[in-house]
Order: structure tokens, then sequence, then C-alpha cells
């Protein structure tokens, strides 16, 4: 038995994307505490058995979901700086990687991310995002501002992290205003400071 069958059968992978589809659009609508199987199921135009192949329950389903969007995030994030030399530049552009992959999904994340509804995705995005700053900051020069300025490593993640998932999410919140590019230039020049780590 192939262990990626579930992973690539059409029919499976077509179904998660109703299940998807219907969940996002009754977050829209409701409390995630009001959602039931029953529910998601009618709007996925399919059985609660069906639902039951895929999902232990609603906690499982949310789980899984949470899993698949850092899987996304992770490999949109994969690909080759524009200077591989420059740390700032592949800094700037995983970031800008990062709000395009959010741009291109921005029904799902506006309503995972945005709405506070389901704090299980801000959660996962925001433990990601610490897992990348802190490895950044494993690196930090001696001559950066924050060795300097003697600023804790853990402080330092936590600010930049916490701004960072702000910054997503009111740009969320607001319908996007700026482009990806344009808004990751701008967080970089705000938090950048003589070699500091940005992203």
């Amino acid at each position: 038995m192939n262990p990626n069958k579930d992973q690539t059968d059409p029919r499976v992978i077509r179904t998660r994307i109703l299940i998807k589809e219907a969940f996002i659009e009754l977050l829209t609508e409701m409390d995630i505490e009001k959602m039931s199987v029953s529910r998601i199921a009618e709007r996925a135009t399919i059985s609660r058995v069906t639902f039951y192949l895929h999902y232990r329950d609603i906690p499982d389903m949310l789980e899984k979901m949470a899993d698949e969007m850092i899987k996304e995030i992770e490999e949109a994030l994969r690909g080759k700086p524009v200077n591989p030399d420059s740390r700032e530049g592949a800094d700037w552009l995983r970031l800008e990687k990062l709000l395009e992959h959010i741009a291109q999904h921005a029904s799902f994340y506006k309503v995972t991310l945005a709405s506070r509804k389901a704090p299980i995705f801000t959660e996962r995005l925001l433990s990601m995002l610490t897992e990348i700053i802190t490895e950044r900051y494993d690196h930090v020069e001696k001559d950066s501002f924050t060795y300097k300025a003697g600023i804790q490593k853990d402080i330092a993640v936590w600010h930049r992290s916490s701004a960072l998932i702000g910054t997503i999410v009111s740009w969320l919140r607001q319908d996007m205003p700026y482009t990806p590019h344009f808004l990751a230039k701008q967080f970089y020049l705000l938090t950048s400071r003589k070699q500091d780590t940005n992203f």
C-alpha cells in the first residue's frame, strides 16, 4: 500500500478541498464553537460518513488544516534569494514570498488569521515565524545593534515575531492595501538595524 496515496488520490484531494471551503464559508458566518460536522458536511455537499473518513472530528480537522497551511508556507518560502551572498536580500525575499503566498490565498487567511475565530492558525504561524527568526538571531553579528545594546535574544525574537504577525494580520484586516513587495520592503526598513536579522 502506498502511504502517500491519500495525498495524491484526486478524489481525496477534491473532498478535502470541499471540506476546507465549507469550513471557511461557515467561519465567516459563525463562531467555531457553533460549527458541527453535520453543518460542514452539508455545506461541502458530502455525507457525515465521508467527513469522518478524512477527520476524526473538528479539532482534528483544524490540526490537519493548520499543518497543511504550514507545509504550504514552507514550500512558498523555498527558493534562491535574489543575492545568495546577502543576508538582507535573503530575508527580504523570504518575507516577500510569505506575503505573496498569503495574498494568493487571501480568502483563507482573512478568515483564519484576521478574524480571531480560529486561533490555532495564528498560533501555528507565529510558532513558525518564531523558529525562523530564532534561527536568524543565532547568527547575529557582534557589531549588530542587538548585540551591542545587550538585548536578550529571546526578547528580540518575541519583539520581531510579534511585530511581523501583527503586521500581517493588520494588513489582512485592512484588505491588503499594499503589495507584498511594498509591505516587505517597509517592514524591512522599519526593523533592520546594522545587520540585525529581519526575517
